[in-house]
Formats: C-alpha cells, structure tokens, sequence
C-alpha cells in the first residue's frame, strides 16, 4: 500500500512542481552539450572565443547545480523518512552480523566443520556468480539495447562524477583484512567484520566450557538486537512510501519511457535469472523453493521499495530460520552473501558495461567479453557498502577496455530504478544460498511458523 501511495504522490509532485526544475536542468544539459561541441571547433585554447564558451559553460553548470540542490531540497521532507529508516538498518546490521556469527560459528564447533560449509558455501557463490556474470552477456548480446543510442565518442576529458576503481590486489585484501574490529563496525565493512566473527567464533569454540559463557552472552545479545530489528521494522512502510515519493517525483514516469527498452530487457533478463536460481534450487530443495520463494515476499518488496538489500536482511535471516534453516547455517551463509552473492548486480555490471560499448560502437570480441566477465567476478568483491557500487566497478572496468567512462552518465539517470530489481534479486540469490547450504549440510528440519 505504501508503495503505491508513494508513487501515486511522487506523480503528483512532478506533474505539479518538479517537472519545472527538471526542464530546467534537461535545457542546461543541452546547453552544455552544445558548448563542448563547439569547444571542440576552437583550435586555439588562448582565444577569446574559447575562453568565452568556457565561462558560459561554467555559469550554465553553476545555474543547474543550483537548480538540482533546490530540487533536492524540495524532496527533503520525503528522503528524510528512507533516510532514517536505512540509518536505523545500518546501525544494526553490523551488531546483529557480529553476535550471529559468532554464536553460529561456535556451534559449529571444531574448525574443520566451519571449513566445510565456508567451501561449500564459496561453491554455490562463485557458481550463481560467474551463472548471473554470463547471463547478463548474454543477454544484453541478444538484445542490443546500445545499438539504438547511436552516440559518438565524448572527449576524454568529460566528468561523470563517478570514479572508478582500478583492479587491485591490495584494494581487494583491504577490503577483506580489518585492520581495526571497530573501525569495521563503524564503517559497515560487513566482510571484515565476518572475517573477525569467524576468528572470534573459531576461537570462543576451541577454548571450550568457559567458551559457553561467552556463547550464552552473544546469544542473548542476538536476540536483543533481533528485538529492536523488530521496532525499526515498524517504520519500514513509511520508508517504502518516502523512497518512492521522492524517486517519481524526481524522475517522473518518463525516465520510464525513455529507456523503456533498455529497462524492460534488464528486468526480462533479472526474470530469466530468477527462473534459473528457482530451478537449481528446485533440483536441490524439491517442492520446499516454492515454500521459500513465498516467504522471502516481505523481504524481496522491502529490498525493492527501498533499493537496498541490507534493509531486507533481518526480515530474511528471520523467515529463513523459519522455513526451517539452523539459525548456525543462516549467520554464517547470509552474512557472506552480501559481499560475495550479489546475483542481481552481477547481471548488471556486465549488462550495462556491453551497453555503453554497444552505445558508442564499439565491438568487443568473445575473448574480450570473457575477459571482462571474469575481471567483473573479482572486483566486485568486498565492496559492499559502497555508494554506488555496481556504477564504480563498471567506470573501472571499461575503462579497462578502452570504453568511454562519460557512457556511465547513460545510466546514472535510471540507476536508481534498475538498483531495485538488483536489489530485490539478491534477497532471493542469498536465501537460496543458505537454504541449499542447509541442505547439502542435513541442517534443513520442517518450516516452524
């Protein structure tokens, strides 16, 4: 209801006032545009006439600066309510990964079990990884949804705003090391505080009998924490309507339009995906994935609405401990899945990356796109929690390949839209995960509700 309710305001605010700023903005991007292309006909930088279009292009950039924070300002009453509700989720996903974890490892017991499901876990990650990698090539090879842009190359020197990262060895071991247990929680680097969890579970595990006071007191801490998931959880309706509100509003319905194409063969393909993961886990869980997939409503709608899939992970550790998975399976396996299991941004990175090559006419061969997948496979990793994740690993990607970066300005406009349907995908690739994993280690017992 909030969902629908939110679109239906956002509609009416853009109609009614917001469609004012945003032709506002469209004419001074169009003016830009117009400015470097006759920038690009001055072969003289010293000359008047030069200096003249750069200045005029400044005060266009300035003019539309301040019609985009006006704008921004205007949505504050509607982000305010998704604002609060993620910083409430962030505050306690980390505490909540922490004492799961911890008491979910030392029931495992002896390292050697932790081992085991830790391989078995990667084996299903790196499987629906490289399947979501390949599906998007696929795809977006059948579709072509670039070829229709049509665009010319940009000038090297244009600025998208969105920096990319550089395939490194040592980004991706930070990422991974904490070099501070605090500084983890603080920041949200949800892998390495699953990465001191396990250290910290392993070794509560192996002292043995005084080990059981620390167990009791993290359980206990658990279930305080899952306690107040539930408080914030109330608030989510109101987060659902304000995110919505404020995207229509700002985008309009015909940011729809626009990429209607490029839209509907992303989330055809997000749907083949879905299909795929069902399937596997059909072959694995039988009847049970369809019991699982009408459980996992609330948070795939939660992930959806609010473009986040931390915002769903009480609600999914909750509904997978009641489908029937070992509270120890789901602390260890969920945790995990969101830096190494994002299925749905997986699709998308390399859906988006032959677009923009695609856009621009450029052709990559096989070998090249193979390349790029599996470059996409490793610096997707560990970097949960950054802003714009899926956008940042692209720019660094096709850069790589000699791909424009001002091709990801093609997507930032619907970027929001599209981070639903990734979203919502990895809420339904985790839960599959874990209760595959559930599966495979005898731990999965009847639905308890």
């Amino acid at each position: 209801m909030a969902l629908i309710l939110g679109v239906a305001l956002g509609y009416y605010l853009n109609v009614k006032s917001f469609n004012a700023y945003n032709e506002t903005i469209y004419a001074a991007e169009s003016k830009v545009k117009e400015i470097d292309g006759q920038l690009l006909k001055v072969k003289d930088s010293s000359s008047v006439q030069f200096k003249n279009l750069q200045l005029e292009k400044e005060q266009v950039i300035t003019s539309s600066q301040a019609t985009e924070k006006t704008r921004e300002k205007a949505l504050e009453p509607l982000t305010l309510l998704s604002d609060i509700f993620l910083r409430l989720i962030k505050m306690i996903v980390g505490p909540l990964v922490f004492t799961t974890l911890v008491v979910g490892v030392a029931k495992v017991g002896d390292i050697s079990a932790v081992g085991r499901i830790g391989g078995k876990t990667m084996l299903w990650f790196i499987s629906a990884s490289f399947l979501s990698l390949l599906l998007g090539m696929i795809m977006v090879n059948i579709f072509k949804p670039g070829e229709a842009m049509n665009l010319p190359l940009p000038p090297s020197n244009i600025d998208t705003g969105v920096k990319g990262v550089a395939l490194s060895m040592k980004d991706f071991i930070s990422h991974i090391v904490p070099k501070s247990f605090v500084e983890s929680m603080a920041t949200n680097e949800i892998l390495q505080i699953v990465v001191f969890s396990l250290f910290f579970g392993v070794a509560t595990a192996a002292i043995g009998e005084k080990g059981q006071i620390v167990i009791s007191f993290f359980d206990s801490v658990a279930h305080v924490i899952l306690k107040i998931t539930g408080y914030v959880m109330n608030f989510a309706p109101f987060a659902v309507f304000g995110a919505m509100a404020a995207i229509v509003a700002k985008q309009g319905l015909g940011v729809l339009s626009t990429y209607a194409i490029f839209v509907g063969e992303f989330y055809s393909s997000m749907l083949l995906l879905w299909v795929l993961l069902i399937f596997i886990g059909y072959i694995i869980l039988k009847k049970r994935v369809f019991n699982l997939m009408s459980r996992m409503k609330e948070p795939v709608l939660l992930a959806f609405s609010t473009a986040s899939s931390e915002a769903a992970y009480p609600k999914t550790m909750l509904q997978l401990e009641r489908f029937g998975c070992k509270d120890k399976i789901v602390s260890f396996v969920l945790p995990l899945g969101y830096s190494f299991n994002l299925d749905g941004s997986m699709l998308y990175m390399t859906f988006a990356s032959l677009f923009i090559a695609q856009s621009y006419g450029i052709n990559l061969s096989f070998e090249q796109q193979i390349t790029m997948l599996l470059i996409l496979m490793l610096t997707s990793k560990g970097i949960a929690g950054v802003p714009r994740a899926s956008l940042v690993v692209i720019a660094g990607t096709i850069a790589t390949f000699n791909i424009p970066e001002a091709g990801i300005a093609l997507l930032i406009g619907i970027d929001p839209l599209l981070d639903m349907g990734r979203s919502a995908t990895n809420v339904i690739g985790n839960s599959l995960a874990t209760a595959v994993v559930s599966k495979w280690e005898g731990e999965l017992t009847e639905a308890n509700d």
